[in-house]
């Protein structure tokens, strides 16, 4: 056997420092040169191996600081605030919103109790009952718990109450996730005040409309009220000249006239024609004012400001009244084409569905009356759908005008559009209509009909039965 300096494999084997100490100066019994060599290959891949794991280890080492760091960044990013407490309610993490949020660091909040942070009794017994449920929800529990700030005034926050688990199973804390809810209840507020400024600003637009309307009527209105008030007056005149004679024949019978002169008064003053006259002017003049108060109340329920009630409304009943009034301020020779049905009834707002009829009609015959067509003519036409196993009435509304210009047709409903010169229309009638029947649950469209003539469509769901 060579001598082991004398070995290539050996001689270029790496050794660690100090190898060559341990190797033995002189032969040991029962040891031979390749037992020596297998040592010397075991401690090098011993060796390998630990360079192999410092390495691994060095970089395990940098994952676990950059996870450290983003976790620490994303705590540190959080604008809900976060406290992590063990069983005890001793804080053991927290985050630097929660920090600010008390003026305490993250060292002096450590080993703390959470309910020292609290505010009041209430909030340290809503606290006490999630710490200790037996078997919260992993889902989290949200309640609402006052803070004491940094100033020491109390400020409410909405938190989330999530239980933390061992890898056993057990809860070793609860980590509280919370947001303060003064700036988001400030802004609700603002938020439902400017809402219930908008309702009213719109009630008021619908209302000052509704007069626009009522303007337009004025002439028609005075003709309506002056039949029954001119019926009125002239039944109460007869009666006055009545109540004379009456009166004049009554002083002859208790004067003691004789029979024969009281006889002679009677033919002569007409007291029999008189009697049998009285019941129909009586009669007449109860139905003028009748008539009057009708037509009175009509016109204030039409003005009166809108609620949100809804009943079943009689849909030919609506049509009725809107044309009896539109037709007051019509043209001469309107002609209208519809024929009454009592079978559609629609749940609504009686005086908005009549504000959207009139302001059909309106328009129908502004259009018409412009063109120059005489006569002006409408068509009004209904009939039942059936859309997704509900009922609706389509009311088609068809006028002899020019029709609208195609690019009209896109933006006709838009908030102040209108083709009318300045001061004849507000450009707000269509726009109110579609809005009142969308609220209705219904659709409002208008197109250019083959016959001529702009024909509007208004859909609105029946009163199922």
């Amino acid at each position: 056997m060579k001598p082991a300096a004398s070995d290539p494999d050996l001689a270029s084997s790496p050794r660690p420092a100090g190898l060559e100490g341990l190797m033995p100066h002189g032969p040991l019994e029962g040891v031979d040169e390749s037992t020596w060599m297998d040592v010397i290959h075991k401690m090098d891949e011993v060796y390998s191996q630990l360079i192999h794991d410092e390495v691994e280890l060095e970089k395990k080492n940098s994952e676990l600081e950059q996870s450290q760091q983003f976790i620490f960044s994303v705590l540190t990013a959080m604008s809900d605030v976060l406290l992590v407490c063990n069983e005890h309610g001793l804080i053991e993490e927290t985050n630097a919103a929660l920090c600010e949020l008390v003026g305490r660091s993250d060292a002096q909040l450590r080993g703390t109790s959470i309910f020292d942070l609290l505010a009041d009794e209430a909030s340290v017994q809503r606290a006490r009952l999630v710490l200790a449920k037996p078997d919260p929800s992993r889902r989290g529990e949200g309640l609402e718990l006052n803070l004491r700030d940094a100033a020491q005034l109390s400020i409410s926050v909405d938190a989330n109450c999530t239980p933390r688990v061992a890898a056993n199973g057990r809860r070793v804390g609860t980590v509280f996730v919370a947001r303060p809810t003064a700036e988001l209840k400030r802004a609700y507020q603002e938020l439902r005040v400017a809402h219930e400024a908008l309702k009213r600003a719109q009630q008021q637009l619908l209302h000052s409309e509704k007069m626009a309307s009522l303007g337009r009527l004025v002439a028609g209105v005075a003709h309506e009220l002056n039949n029954p008030i001119s019926f009125v007056l002239g039944n109460v005149h007869a009666l006055a000249r009545y109540l004379q004679r009456l009166r004049s024949y009554l002083d002859a019978v208790h004067g003691g006239s004789s029979p024969e002169a009281q006889a002679a008064l009677r033919v002569k003053l007409r007291i029999d024609h008189l009697l049998a006259d009285l019941p129909s002017l009586i009669e007449g003049t109860l139905e003028g004012a009748q008539r009057t108060t009708d037509i009175v109340g009509s016109l204030k329920r039409f003005s009166a400001m809108d609620r949100d009630a809804r009943e079943a409304v009689p849909l030919h009943e609506v049509i009725e009244r809107s044309v009896h009034w539109i037709s007051k301020g019509a043209a001469p020779d309107f002609e209208l084409h519809w024929q009454p049905d009592p079978g559609y009834v629609v749940m609504g707002n009686a005086g908005q569905l009549q504000q959207v009829l009139m302001n059909l009609l309106q328009n129908a015959l502004d259009a018409a009356m412009a063109a120059g067509r005489s006569p002006v003519q409408v068509w009004i036409t209904t009939e039942k759908l059936q859309m997704d196993g509900q009922e609706r009435m389509l009311l088609r509304l068809r006028d002899n005008g020019p029709g609208v210009p195609e690019p009209h047709l896109s933006c006709i409903f838009e908030p102040f559009f209108t083709t009318k010169p300045v001061g004849k229309g507000t450009g707000l009638g269509l726009s109110i209509s579609y809005g009142l029947v969308e609220q209705h649950g219904g659709r409002l469209s208008v197109h250019n009909a083959e016959q001529g003539g702009a024909e509007f469509l208004l859909e609105l769901p029946l009163v199922q039965k």
